[in-house]
């Protein structure tokens, strides 16, 4: 096998696409680098306000990731939404913002929406899980009430987490606590699935650099909640040491993880029908097409290549901000003066950005 060939038999692998450049040019960008599903934001992930109207462009996205047959797509909800923390102004904020999210995956055609389980804020894990459930549960309601008759709903993906922060997810048992509750609240499982972001699952001190380990986390997760909901993999290599409770994504092979451990996650025979997307820096930058390469070769079975030194340079991240209003040739130096809507309610009280990095563990 070579890297060409490798996505036969094989998971569908690919990235968090960004799009400050308009829909049609990104869409067009997934079909460049052969990427095989992708992840968006419906709008910034570090803002409150959310989108009036839809961008430009978005049925051609829709159209032309069809013609590519890149699929799912899947939502990355805001940043700032904290379903488990206790303040009841900012988790009004939470339940707004998250709602908003779900309808505009609607629109995009998203069949998942991935959001952070959040921070219990110093309370305790149990009445995080709680207010989590509690949480999911309204966000559903809330969705179902205003999603036109006979649309398709997304599923709502709970993503784990590093540990930083008091925050709630780090374990399989945190994560099938939710869901215990969650059901007991009535929530579907067809509804409610789950993410595992590789390099949190590192961060919280799972081996993920051991193939063994590997596959007794799979076990336990398939045991205590079932494989069949666990919605896709954040396929991240990370900078972090294990067990750090800390989260920084690296390049595909180049991290603390390495060539081994994820390469047994990618050829996975449990994990055939998981989407895979790529968190790993430079998204934008070109390295979108470098990192997906490097699995392929994973895939194939072949060395990987090293880096240039410049590759760990560039940003951690893809560029976290929304959709541009409409396709544009250069970055924008500003913001648009497009018409935007908040989502909190009138009788809520918006919380500070300030509190916002306790919810990004």
């Amino acid at each position: 096998m070579t890297p060409a060939t490798a996505t036969i038999d094989a998971p569908r692998v690919g990235i968090h696409l960004p799009l400050p450049f308009g829909l049609r040019r990104a869409a067009n960008r997934a079909g460049e680098i052969g990427a095989r599903t992708v992840q968006v934001f419906v709008d910034n992930p570090t803002a409150w306000s959310r989108r009036k109207s839809p961008p430009r462009g978005l049925p051609e996205f829709r159209a032309r990731l069809a013609e590519l047959d890149v699929a799912p797509i899947a939502v990355h909800a805001s940043y700032l939404a904290n379903l488990a923390g206790p303040d009841p102004a900012f988790r009004e904020a939470s339940l707004d913002v998250l709602t908003a999210d779900m309808a505009a995956a609607r629109e995009y055609g998203a069949s998942i929406v991935n959001v952070h389980t959040g921070s219990h804020r110093d309370t305790s894990v149990d009445a995080g899980i709680e207010r989590i459930a509690a949480g999911v549960t309204e966000v559903l309601r809330r969705g179902r009430e205003i999603a036109p008759a006979g649309t398709a709903e997304p599923l709502l993906a709970l993503e784990n987490a590093a540990g930083g922060g008091w925050a709630i997810g780090t374990t399989i048992e945190e994560l099938a606590a939710i869901a215990a509750r969650a059901a007991a609240m009535s929530v579907p499982e067809a509804r409610l699935g789950f993410c595992l972001d590789v390099a949190h699952a590192w961060g919280a001190g799972v081996a993920m650099d051991d193939p063994g380990a590997i596959d007794a986390w799979l076990e336990s997760f398939d045991r205590k909640l079932g494989l069949a909901r666990l919605a896709m993999v954040h396929f991240n290599d990370s900078r972090s040491e294990r067990g750090s409770r800390t989260d920084r994504h690296e390049h595909v092979g180049a991290g603390r993880i390495g060539a081994r451990g994820l390469a047994h996650l990618l050829t996975h025979p449990r994990l055939r029908s998981v989407p895979f997307i790529l968190e790993t820096p430079g998204m934008d930058e070109g390295y979108d097409a470098i990192n997906l390469e490097r699995c392929r070769a994973l895939i194939a079975g072949v060395a990987l290549e090293p880096l240039p030194a410049a590759a760990f340079q560039l940003s951690r991240r893809a560029a976290a901000s929304g959709p541009a209003e409409d396709d544009v040739e250069a970055k924008p130096k500003c913001r648009s003066s497009r018409r935007r809507t908040t989502v909190t309610r009138a009788t809520a009280s918006r919380p500070t950005p300030g509190r916002r990095a306790a919810t990004k563990a």
